[in-house]
């Protein structure tokens, strides 16, 4: 599987926290810091909004570190950003994390669970990499089991589990965790530098696309 795991070694957070200036902004260019995609592809965020996705797999170590700096750079977006999360699906394997994730989703879990999960497996080592392990875990955090079981199997969890898979594709996703803005652009550490630097360029293409609509 020819698949990179990008480096997010953290920096200071004060290097990329607030806004970008402008000055910062003119710096990043397309096929160095981000790409450019030739095809643009449809958004969810709806007239006026800039969407931006972060793709993550809850395995993946770099997700693991990155995700309390994306958390606190999506709490802190403009208005007119609107954030969503794209569990990837490079493997079969992959498939029950997927899930897992829209289920949170589905049943307004995501801001109490979310980090919990990647705790779970890179804190207490479990693998949650089967149908079963997810469904045992969530019954030992107190979630309704059978409500829990019900949207992890539902048609819903499963288009949107399809529709990831779709996303990460049309981006052209590599590796994790990355970045798609807009529905044009395309970061992640290794173009950027570092996962920090990625949300410079982000806020820097967010501005961008602010002034183009």
């Amino acid at each position: 599987m020819k698949r990179r795991l990008f480096s997010t070694a953290m920096l200071s957070v004060t290097a990329w926290l607030g806004h970008t200036s402008a000055r910062a902004q003119q710096a990043f260019r397309s096929g160095k810091d981000y790409i450019t995609l030739e095809r643009p592809v449809a958004t969810e965020a709806g007239n006026g909004k800039i969407e931006v996705l972060e793709f993550f797999w809850y395995s993946c170590p770099h997700c693991n570190q990155f995700e309390p700096a994306f958390e606190q750079w999506a709490k802190n977006a403009p208005k007119d950003v609107v954030v969503r999360r794209v569990p990837v699906a490079f493997r079969d394997d992959f498939v029950p994390q997927q899930r897992l994730y829209f289920t949170l989703e589905a049943m307004n879990l995501v801001d109490k669970m979310h980090l919990r999960v990647f705790t779970a497996i890179h804190g207490e080592k479990l693998m949650l990499n089967s149908d079963a392990a997810v469904l045992a875990w969530a019954d030992k955090q107190g979630i309704d089991k059978a409500k829990f079981e019900q949207t992890y199997k539902s048609f819903g969890v499963a288009t949107k589990a399809k529709r990831a898979v779709q996303l990460q594709n049309d981006f052209k996703i590599e590796g994790v965790p990355s970045l798609g803005v807009a529905g044009r652009f395309y970061i992640d550490g290794t173009l950027a530098g570092s996962m920090p630097r990625a949300l410079q360029v982000a806020d820097a293409l967010i501005a961008q696309s602010r002034q183009n609509r």
